[in-house]
């Protein structure tokens, strides 16, 4: 069997993205961290071969950031390629932009513990 969560290759990257963590991820983290919403989320974890933001196993939730770097064509591209693979096998992706968790992140915790 092919491991699917977690693969060892992306180990050091998601312990590296750990590490440098932005503001909001940081912000958003210290919010839903320890079950605070009544559900476990990991941060920086794997599936296949992309590596979430946030993860919530129970209720098959991602939770993204989405910087301007996500304003290319390039990465909105990308990003609808990794989100029809989520969809796909049933996982519920919620986007949040960089300003709206910066500006407002309580109603980003309105919004995650509305879906959860």
């Amino acid at each position: 069997m092919t491991k699917y969560y977690n693969i060892g290759k992306l180990k050091e990257r998601r312990r590296e993205l750990r590490r440098n963590s932005t503001f909001q991820e940081d912000l958003l983290w210290k919010q839903i961290r320890n079950c605070k919403l009544g559900v476990k989320f990991r941060r920086q974890h794997s599936i296949g071969g992309y590596i979430l933001d946030f993860y919530c196993s129970k209720k098959k939730l991602i939770i993204e950031i989405d910087g301007e770097i996500h304003n290319t064509k390039k990465a909105q591209e990308y990003d609808a390629v990794r989100d029809k693979f989520f969809t796909d096998i049933d996982y519920k992706i919620l986007r949040f932009r960089n300003n709206e968790i910066k500006k407002n992140i309580n109603r980003v915790i309105e919004k995650i513990k509305f879906y959860l």
